[in-house]
């Protein structure tokens, strides 16, 4: 690699966000409204939690094995954004999130991957996974009077969370206005094609929202880490 790499503890966020969506995505096991998407979003989930994987491993000497750093820490030291952490609600609304974040996850890693080792691969996942919830966007919010309605809301519900996308994390040198306007262009572009209004505030302070980044989270959150770490503390030590 020509480019220098950044810190490994730079890359924590990046780690937190795939492994919270991750886990938000497996919760949909037994409840996806057809077993196609229910593959689909298995699929999906096991991607992100190979990239947390992949990059929990490069911090081994910092923070522990892999299931130290997922398993042991503590709310406070998560560093994932609030999007991710945010209840799957209806499918519109597990959708919309998954639309935000992967047009923002796919151009971060393009940044990334002269690097990165892993962003290579993580740019083809997240290639998938924003065409995915592109096609569903356009279905549903194009679709009957009900499943515009219903993205319409989760897309005004989650929209106060995407600004903390785009606010630098220290480590990673990265052309962030650029990938806020990228992510913006293609956010417009799929809303156009499926009727969607964007949020008031687009464009004020008013839009963002979050402090994930500091290890400040929503009211979902906590439940969702207890239930995730709960039988890695139930048994310590255990191995499969």
């Amino acid at each position: 690699m020509t480019a220098t790499a950044p810190p490994a503890l730079a890359t924590l966020p990046l780690a937190d966000d795939a492994l919270v969506l991750s886990h938000r995505l497996g919760e949909w096991a037994g409840h996806a409204p057809v077993l196609e998407e229910e593959m689909a979003l298995a699929n999906i989930a096991l991607d992100l939690l190979g990239q947390a994987r992949a990059l929990y491993a490069g911090l081994r000497d910092e923070l522990g094995t892999e299931d130290e750093i997922a398993y042991l820490r503590e709310e406070r030291t998560f560093l994932n954004c609030q999007l991710v952490e945010q209840p799957n609600g209806d499918f519109a609304h597990t959708i919309v999130r998954q639309l935000f974040f992967s047009t923002y996850q796919q151009p971060l890693y393009a940044q990334l991957a002269p690097k990165l080792p892993l962003a290579e691969k993580a740019v083809s996942e997240t290639a998938y996974h924003r065409d995915h919830a592109e096609q569903w966007t356009v279905r549903l919010g194009d679709g009957t009077e009900e499943s515009h309605a219903r993205m319409q809301r989760a897309a005004n519900a989650l929209w106060r969370f995407t600004g903390e996308l785009f606010q630098p994390v220290e480590g990673l040198d990265l052309r962030w206005q650029e990938l806020e306007g990228e992510w913006a262009a293609s956010i417009t572009e799929v809303f156009g094609r499926a009727g969607l209004d964007l949020p008031e505030g687009q464009r004020s302070g008013a839009w963002t929202a979050g402090a994930g980044r500091q290890g400040l989270h929503t009211e979902p959150f906590g439940p969702m880490i207890a239930e995730m770490q709960h039988l890695h503390r139930s048994h310590p030590g255990a191995t499969w």
